[in-house]
């Protein structure tokens, strides 16, 4: 299986594809395939990075 969240690291932004009621997410920690998200709202998650791949935010607007 691949990590399909390696290049996340802590600060990044980033949407839940398929929850984009979700909001935009700051990445708080992503170590051994877990990758704690802070969604602006929902709150706090934690993501498998072996079955969903999250989709990085360069420009909010």
């Amino acid at each position: 299986m691949e990590d399909l969240n390696a290049i996340l690291t802590p600060g990044m932004l980033v949407r839940h594809p398929d929850c984009p009621e979700w909001g935009v997410g700051q990445v708080q920690s992503n170590i051994a395939g877990k990758l704690t998200v802070n969604f602006r709202d929902h709150g706090k998650i934690v993501i498998d990075s072996f079955h969903v791949g999250l989709s990085p935010v360069f420009n909010e607007h």
